[in-house]
């Protein structure tokens, strides 16, 4: 097997992570703007482009295995990392740098923008704790319970009258 397999894969991986990255900072503006509705939208076509990816990731899982099976190497211990440092020579192992290093810098960048995203997530959890806080009265504020008197003993009284 070719090693130009491998790399439409990784192409393809490269392909659907600019795209996760673009719904990723649609993510972002959403949350800024407090869009419940268009966020749960986002959230499902975001899951649709993980389990995409999770099938082009075995797709080429299955490549490199195959191809160290081809080249006689032990197929569990073979990475793309390791395919370029020692078996690969010339144009293919170009290639497969290049694409590999575009990946990880695309991985790099979807994961401090989700990073955002999950900053941005949490002050707006807070901001609805800190409002709920707020418009809830304090349980010490009911006057439910045993009260404490400072002064004289009063009789105590119904409010209702029970002879009525």
């Amino acid at each position: 097997m070719s090693v130009q397999k491998i790399i439409n894969h990784l192409n393809k991986m490269i392909e659907l992570h600019q795209s996760l990255l673009r719904v990723s900072e649609q993510k972002t503006e959403i949350l800024k703007e407090g869009k419940i509705d268009a966020l749960r939208k986002l959230l499902n076509t975001e899951q649709k482009h993980i389990q995409a990816i999770d099938q082009i990731e075995k797709k080429r899982i299955e490549a490199v295995e195959s191809w160290a099976q081809g080249e006689g190497l032990d197929p569990a211990s073979m990475t793309v990392s390791v395919m370029i440092d020692n078996h690969i020579e010339g144009d293919e192992k170009e290639l497969l740098e290049k694409v590999t290093v575009q990946l990880a810098e695309l991985l790099v960048e979807l994961r401090r923008q989700e990073v955002l995203n999950k900053q941005l997530t949490e002050q707006s959890m807070q901001f609805v704790q800190l409002s709920l806080s707020m418009v809830q009265p304090s349980i010490k504020n009911f006057n439910y319970g045993k009260q404490k008197n400072t002064g004289p003993a009063t009789p105590k009284r119904s409010v209702f009258d029970s002879k009525a």
